[in-house]
């Protein structure tokens, strides 16, 4: 244990789904503890769990949140009422958690696929206008294809894709690009907002989603000078919005016509490909202890303020 790092208990926010350490994972939690930090696995809905009783909540692998959405937002405030911070902010975290935050950034200039924002019920109107395109509809709040379809707006079949949606959603409706199938999507991962790794991620023959549970695969890829330029704008749009504060990121995009293209943001709960990196995890261990400290101090200085 490092000697100017005193033992603290950080709870590792998951699902009730995944409730142990994900294989990717495990040599974060290693790192953490090889620097005087005890990880322990929580399920963050669960009622039994004390968060008082932890210095900090990194949040991991929350990967239903956007089913309890409302839930999800409640036990942020109640994180907040009790003073534990999370990783990362919780201010942070709920900007993130609707994919509204695309339109802010196309509003600071970032490069993003074109988005338009639909209820359920201007669905049919929208479609209507977009007639013969391939297009892509995703829930404002989703994650991992949740609520996602794709077809050709106006045809029967993928009417009747869209008719069965919950109507209690809002929706994106976007352009279906085609390089996903063809180039691959982009992954980059920021740590305390150095640039750490990147993967390519590609979907199975047939299919347009690159997550692994539908057969897409990942393969480390080196990005140019534009691609970092263009994902480095990203993260200092979200700073001059007011979120300066980023432990952990990874950069979701697409590059058409030589242009890198923000297709999301994952501030919540990325895979973090360390399966591609794991000398990256001893990274953001780093990170993690740094904000740690930092939080710390800042309680100290609060604490002294009040004599």
């Amino acid at each position: 244990m490092s000697a100017h790092v005193a033992a603290r208990r950080l709870a590792l926010a998951t699902s009730a789904d995944y409730p142990c350490v994900q294989p990717d994972d495990v040599g974060l939690v290693a790192s953490l503890e090889r620097l005087g930090i005890e990880p322990i696995v929580c399920v963050w809905n669960d009622p039994d769990v004390d968060w008082s009783s932890f210095d900090a909540v990194l949040i991991r692998t929350v990967w239903d949140y956007f089913k309890h959405y409302a839930l999800f937002m409640r036990w942020l405030d109640r994180l907040d009422e009790l003073g534990v911070s999370t990783i990362n902010d919780s201010r942070l975290l709920r900007w993130n958690a609707d994919k509204r935050y695309l339109f802010e950034l196309a509003q600071h200039g970032v490069a993003t696929i074109p988005t338009q924002l639909a209820t359920a019920h201007q669905l049919s109107d929208v479609l209507a206008a977009m007639a013969g395109q391939q297009v892509v509809i995703k829930p404002t709040i989703s994650g991992g294809a949740w609520h996602t379809v794709r077809g050709v707006a106006g045809e029967e079949d993928f009417a009747r894709s869209v008719a069965p949606l919950p109507l209690e959603h809002d929706y994106l409706v976007q352009p279906f690009v085609p390089e996903v199938v063809s180039d691959g999507e982009w992954s980059l991962l920021y740590f305390g907002g150095e640039f750490s790794h990147a993967v390519i991620k590609r979907p199975a023959s047939g299919d347009y989603r690159v997550q692994t549970e539908y057969g897409g695969s990942v393969e480390p890829i080196a990005p140019s000078a534009a691609t970092l330029a263009a994902a480095e704008r990203a993260l200092a749009a979200v700073a001059e919005i007011g979120h300066r504060d980023q432990v952990y990121v990874r950069v979701d995009g697409v590059i058409c016509a030589g242009e890198f293209l923000i297709m999301e943001l994952e501030l919540i709960e990325p895979f973090l490909h360390f399966g591609v990196r794991p000398q990256a995890a001893e990274r953001l261990a780093t990170v993690i202890v740094a904000q740690l400290d930092g939080s710390r101090v800042r309680d100290i200085e609060s604490a002294l303020g009040d004599f």
